[in-house]
């Protein structure tokens, strides 16, 4: 990997935003992170910002979703609920970590916004190569940042990294906890995995989660930490308040009123 696409890439001309969306402790009724979405300021979905990815200017893109996402969460005073903020990033637009990530530091002292409050994850949606993105994770550990795998369970995203480097956090794909309260193969799949993230110092994260049903059979299973419109949608360019399902009224209003 060269520097090449940072030195002599495009820049990214399309206007970004954020939404964030909460990752909720169901067990203590608080917001664990909120997840920056991109989103085109004039409220143009992600898909269409995406649309705009290129190879030659993935990295400019990249570098502006993090310091977007970093001032917008500091603006939001993200981190007065004791919240982290967890960041999206293309491994492709990472051609040094340590040289890639001075935007980032930038954005986080510029801002007071601290540095172990932020979530690097990435989802494997292609082959790519393990050397270069266990690098990437590695240094930033070593930089006081915290990992993640997301989508875990559906297409690249499996086993063979978790060999290799075991991240802070794995958000199981919602293509396995849609409808898990009806399927007893799906239920059998996640609870396997979810003995072996915890067998591995890994905390679990499950998204995508729709359903009372859904969070109920996720709650016996002895997760703590989801994501889904059950609990919240994202909210644009604020932190929503959630929805806690079952939880006592007292909770629940405390909980929302302190995300508003």
């Amino acid at each position: 990997m060269s520097c090449a696409g940072c030195k002599d890439g495009a820049g990214f001309d399309l206007p970004i935003t954020m939404a964030f969306q909460p990752i909720a402790d169901v067990s203590t009724g608080t917001v664990f992170a909120y997840e920056a979405l991109v989103r085109g300021q004039a409220g143009a979905g992600a898909g269409q910002v995406l649309a705009q990815i290129s190879d030659e200017n993935r990295y400019a893109f990249d570098q502006v979703c993090r310091t977007t996402a970093i001032d917008l969460a500091a603006g939001l005073n993200m981190t007065a609920q004791g919240a982290n903020l967890s960041i999206n990033f293309l491994p492709n637009a990472v051609y040094e970590p340590r040289a890639c990530i001075r935007a980032t530091l930038a954005a986080a002292m510029r801002t007071g916004f601290p540095v172990n409050k932020i979530i690097f994850e990435f989802t494997e949606s292609e082959a790519m190569d393990a050397d270069h993105i266990l690098n990437i994770l590695r240094s930033y550990r070593a930089m006081g940042f915290k990992t993640a795998i997301d989508d875990f369970g559906a297409g690249y995203a499996g086993l063979g990294l978790l060999t290799l480097f075991q991240p802070d956090i794995v958000k199981l794909d919602m293509a396995l906890i849609r409808n898990i309260d009806t399927d007893p193969v799906k239920r059998t799949i996640v609870r396997n995995t979810l003995n072996m993230l915890r067998d591995l110092g890994v905390e679990p994260v499950c998204e995508g989660i729709e359903t009372l049903a859904e969070l109920n059979v996720l709650r016996d299973l002895g997760v703590k930490l989801m994501q889904g419109y059950l609990l919240a949608k994202p909210g644009f360019e604020a932190l929503p308040p959630v929805a806690w399902p079952g939880a006592p009224a007292s909770l629940a209003g405390e909980s929302m009123a302190g995300a508003a």
